[in-house]
């Protein structure tokens, strides 16, 4: 029961960071622009990874597609990643390396609403 709870907590924060950052994609904040520029992302890009990111929250809270979700958020997390050591930017890998192992937590856990 405890497990659940947390898990549940989990994912809300979860959902919630995917949310607050999917948006900050898909709105353009100077914050996204410029990280996602030194890669050489365009606005379009940009805003296409904010909605996979949106998405990919929103269905972390369906048990049907709770598992599509994770993977999509963890793929999206794991390339900012890579995007982060190419560059030799340690700093940015080691703040989204937290969010990458909660997702994989959050699929070990499971959904707490699935059978």
């Amino acid at each position: 029961m405890i497990i659940k709870v947390l898990n549940a907590v989990l994912i809300i924060f979860t959902v919630f960071m995917g949310l607050k950052q999917g948006l900050a994609m898909i709105g353009q904040k100077p914050e996204m622009i410029t990280m996602f520029s030194r890669w050489h992302f365009s606005k379009t890009a940009i805003i296409i990874n904010g909605v996979v990111t949106v998405l990919s929250a929103l269905m972390i809270l369906f048990p049907r597609t709770f598992l599509l979700g994770n993977f999509l958020m963890a793929a999206s997390i794991l390339m900012i990643i890579c995007f982060s050591l190419y560059g030799r930017d340690l700093k940015g890998a080691a703040i989204e390396v937290p969010f990458f192992l909660l997702n994989l937590v959050i699929i070990y856990l499971q959904h707490p609403l699935a059978k």
